[in-house]
């Protein structure tokens, strides 16, 4: 890829401007309802004829629509009894729409912990992988995205998307699908925390972070696969911390 362009790697880019139809419109609103506990687990669903006057759209849609949140793991729907809020544990958050409705309503502390958990179970192994498995091809996407992450020039979301390239290029280079498939449904979620407190604000924290990044690289690069999955767990570390201390109230 041409460094020389204006937008960081192309693996990050996203489509917009499109129309929501009446179906989406209605899913994302009642997941968000769910989701943010204005609608509990255990609640019962309005009638179907208050909805549909609600939303002004037809049976079908919106029947369509309670089906795809049930598949979600949303609702619970029984006849003769109604519809009804599913139990958290339910929920899909390996939906990568269920996972962005969940970024959009704001990362509290138990969300972002969680995320680190899965972090922390993942992109050592994923690190560790990419170094028994990496081509050179993988190697050059790795440099592609640190060659973003040290330019100083970089906006903070730009930084973001770059760190996300990087990890995702690490996941590719792991020839491991099922972490592949992982990193690709949390990849709203990593960008969202990766975002929440970038290290470009300070020129020795950026150089700190690209450098702790590229120690990542080096032991990948190296084959040392537990040299590689002790620097991604620095990484993850590092940057928990780092956004814990910045979103924590003071005392």
């Amino acid at each position: 890829m041409d460094m020389s362009s204006h937008n960081p790697p192309s693996a990050l880019s996203r489509t917009s401007g499109h129309v929501i139809s009446a179906h989406d419109q209605i899913v994302r609103a009642l997941a968000q309802e769910i989701l943010t506990g204005a609608l509990a687990p255990g609640d019962k669903l309005p009638l179907e004829a208050d909805l549909l006057e609600r939303f002004g759209v037809s049976r079908t849609a919106l029947r369509e629509a309670l089906k795809t949140l049930s598949a979600k793991g949303f609702l619970n729907v029984k006849t003769r009894v109604g519809t009804r809020v599913s139990d958290r544990v339910h929920w899909n958050f390996f939906d990568k729409e269920v996972l962005a409705w969940r970024v959009a309503i704001g990362m509290d502390a138990q969300f972002r912990q969680h995320l680190a958990e899965v972090r922390r179970s993942l992109e050592p192994t994923a690190a560790a992988l990419a170094a028994r498995h990496r081509t050179a091809a993988d190697l050059a996407a790795m440099h592609e995205a640190l060659a973003w992450m040290r330019r100083e020039s970089a906006s903070a979301h730009d930084f973001a998307r770059a760190d996300l390239a990087l990890h995702l290029a690490i996941g590719a280079a792991s020839q491991n699908p099922m972490i592949r498939s992982v990193a690709g449904v949390i990849e709203t979620a990593l960008l969202e925390a990766f975002t929440l407190s970038p290290p470009t604000k300070a020129p020795d924290l950026h150089q700190e972070t690209v450098e702790a990044h590229a120690n990542i690289v080096d032991r990948i690069a190296a084959g040392d696969e537990a040299g590689a999955a002790q620097a991604m767990l620095a990484v993850i570390e590092a940057g928990y911390q780092r956004v814990e201390a910045e979103q924590s109230p003071v005392s």
